[in-house]
């Protein structure tokens, strides 16, 4: 008796596992036009402390397609001087749905700037795609992919464990670089920069070995300029950026539709692809995510308004959410770069 039980749990585990297996290959899409997410799109908004600085509206009057589109904002919860607490209004994909971590997968989604867009040097957040963490795990994990606001400039990020720079990502001599607003021990130092960037084959970097963790600068947008670069003064051929010649399109430009692949591997077999507009911004390759004691397997993406205290509103517009392993369902016909 006790053998057919202990059979019967493991065949529900099996299952239970091809199930959710299953459902994170299937494609997923929310065009924000009822009164609620679809249940199409697997998506919802999340109760708790900081996301009670959010508001969640299905409106009409601000859409890129279709009948209505996401209206998400965020108001005043933290006190502005402590940078530990955080306003959110961010939508999650449901947990039974996430992917795991060492598959890749394509994900789309439109995002338009409400007015006044944020011009202040502070931690804002469009969109972020993180690893699992299991509770009580120690250390705080920043997301392996963000699209980030600094200085109403528009850029990508990509987080990976530390890894210690090699003398071949030196340019020049670097040992009055970054006007002391970066501190490196002696033994990292040749990994520093000036302004004129990294060498071929290395990406601009911020080492944070403190914490190992590194956040590499993967594309940007037009406006932004050398003094936009004041934390990514270091060098990792750990992570390598191509770059397809097409900037990030400018906050201000209206409707900017993402189109993003992503595949973990903080072994170096990572993988991400930035579209924007359908034109091909960067492809990056090497070590991405994290794989520290206390992580889980699977991969989750949220987006909407994600910043540290402050005391203005912040609004964002989001259209045409899509998720799936084929990029043909994301990407339009004869843009895809992968199968």
């Amino acid at each position: 008796m006790k053998n057919a039980i202990r059979w019967a749990g493991l065949a529900a585990f099996l299952l239970c596992g091809a199930a959710q297996a299953e459902d994170w290959a299937k494609p997923l899409f929310d065009g924000f036009d009822g009164s609620d997410f679809s249940p199409a799109g697997g998506l919802y908004y999340r109760e708790n402390f900081e996301q009670s600085a959010g508001t969640v509206e299905f409106q009409k009057a601000v859409k890129l397609s279709g009948a209505g589109a996401l209206k998400l904002s965020v108001k005043a919860l933290c006190p502005t001087d402590d940078d530990g607490c955080s306003e959110r209004a961010e939508i999650w994909e449901k947990t039974a749905l996430r992917v795991p971590y060492d598959q890749g997968v394509w994900y789309g989604f439109a995002v338009k700037f409400g007015d006044p867009i944020p011009i202040d040097d502070h931690r804002y957040l469009i969109a972020q795609w993180k690893r699992e963490i299991i509770p009580g795990a120690e250390g705080d994990f920043s997301p392996f992919l963000a699209l980030r606001l600094r200085n109403g400039k528009l850029f990508a990020t990509v987080e990976t464990n530390y890894v210690a720079p090699d003398a071949s990502a030196q340019t020049e001599d670097s040992s009055s670089c970054c006007g002391g607003k970066m501190q490196l021990s002696p033994q990292h130092a040749s990994a520093q920069t000036d302004e004129a960037g990294c060498p071929e084959g290395a990406a601009p970097v911020w080492f944070r070995p403190e914490t190992n963790q590194m956040r590499a600068l993967v594309a940007t947008d037009s406006a932004w300029t050398a003094e936009d670069n004041d934390l990514y003064h270091g060098c990792t051929k750990a992570i390598r950026v191509i770059d397809h010649g097409n900037k990030l399109p400018l906050p201000s430009s209206g409707w900017i539709d993402f189109e993003v692949f992503t595949k973990p591997g903080p072994d170096g077999t990572g993988r991400i692809e930035i579209f924007a507009n359908d034109k091909p911004v960067v492809t990056v390759e090497g070590h991405i995510g994290h794989a520290d004691h206390g992580l889980g397997n699977n991969q989750y993406f949220k987006f909407g308004p994600y910043r540290a205290g402050h005391s203005d509103d912040w609004t964002l517009y989001y259209d045409h959410f899509r998720r799936s392993p084929h990029c043909a369902d994301v990407l339009s016909e004869g843009s895809c770069p992968l199968p």
